[in-house]
């Protein structure tokens, strides 16, 4: 990193408190989310949020699109919603000084920067599958054509984890695609007081918008550029490793109440988390508690508990939380690298 990345750096943490600021305007608490959703978006990810009904999710989501100047679609995902629904689909057009026909992809609302696919729970496998190019590839395939996505491209979803009937659990395949899963919570008696006081009078607030694409897509790249120690990366990976049961050395208690663990991926975006983290917060290298801060949200849809589990209610994130007090980090202090060491001298 050079003197013009530092000021970069600076520049995304002053985005950030502005990004705050303006979804306060219209988002109350939620600091845990708000962050959570950012990091995501910087890191060049996409997050599923995962609260019952009322909690402002939508809301969120719309506003961190009104804030970014960004092109926003909302998907409502319903049990006879077609894949083509969302990717688009091509027509037979004709034209009128030749009388030839030929067909024309007609896009769908995916191709705009930021896809709500709101209550993805509700669909089958089948249309829920038609996101996974779109997120992974960034880019739709139709009638033999590739489709590139809008730069940047953010799916966010939302679910209910109350009501089961008329539901469809996302497979493991596809959830292993988004980094985050951000669980909204209820809010505080303060919180749910002032939701009661703003929502109830005549007044509508307005949002200003903070970045553009341009200047996302360069904070992006800055994300990717932060440095990272080699013992932070291999703490990832002792805790990614760590939650697999059939690994040498593994806890006894992730034995007990897991089936499955995570994947590759899971390193990847607890590394990418970090990074993002530590930019926000205005620091130029990733400690292992940045890696410890992301572990919920990257691990808690990556692992699978077993009956065990769900018969003393042990949640992942409990097993999270005590997989992160059992695997050493070596008191998360920040061993420099080369590039760190160059960095901490401009």
């Amino acid at each position: 990193m050079n003197q013009s990345d530092v000021q970069a750096v600076e520049k995304l943490n002053a985005a950030y408190k502005s990004l705050k600021s303006e979804l306060a305007k219209v988002i109350v608490g939620q600091d845990d989310v708000v962050e959570q959703l950012i990091m995501c978006l910087f890191a060049r990810g996409h997050a599923i949020l995962e609260g019952v009904p009322g909690l402002a999710k939508t809301l969120l989501i719309s506003s961190v699109a009104k804030c970014m100047k960004l092109d926003f679609a909302r998907i409502q995902f319903t049990p006879d919603l077609m894949p083509t629904d969302i990717t688009g689909t091509e027509v037979i057009q004709e034209d009128k000084a030749t009388g030839s026909r030929a067909f024309k992809f007609l896009p769908g609302p995916i191709f705009a920067n930021v896809v709500l696919a709101d209550e993805i729970n509700r669909t089958p496998p089948k249309t829920q599958a038609a996101l996974l190019e779109a997120m992974q590839e960034r880019q739709v395939s139709a009638g033999g054509q590739r489709h590139p996505m809008k730069d940047p491209f953010f799916v966010l979803a939302t679910q209910n984890p109350v009501e089961q009937e008329g539901t469809y659990p996302l497979p493991e395949a596809q959830q292993d695609r988004f980094m985050f899963k951000i669980l909204v919570k209820y809010p505080t008696w303060d919180e749910e007081l002032d939701v009661m006081r703003r929502t109830t009078t005549d007044t509508n607030a307005t949002i200003s918008p903070v970045l553009d694409a341009e200047a996302i897509k360069q904070l992006q790249h800055l994300v990717r550029r932060i440095p990272v120690a080699d013992h932070v990366l291999e703490y990832a990976l002792r805790l990614v490793r760590a939650t697999r049961v059939t690994e040498e050395g593994v806890p006894d208690f992730i034995k007990d109440y897991l089936s499955w663990g995570a994947g590759p991926r899971a390193a990847q975006y607890l590394i990418l988390g970090g990074k993002a983290r530590a930019v926000l917060h205005g620091r130029y290298h990733v400690s292992t508690d940045d890696v410890q801060a992301v572990a919920k949200p990257v691990l808690r849809h990556r692992i699978i508990t077993n009956f065990n589990a769900d018969a003393e209610n042990i949640t992942p994130d409990k097993l999270i939380d005590r997989l992160v007090t059992e695997i050493p980090a070596k008191g998360g202090a920040v061993i420099a690298n080369d590039d760190t060491r160059k960095l901490l001298k401009v």
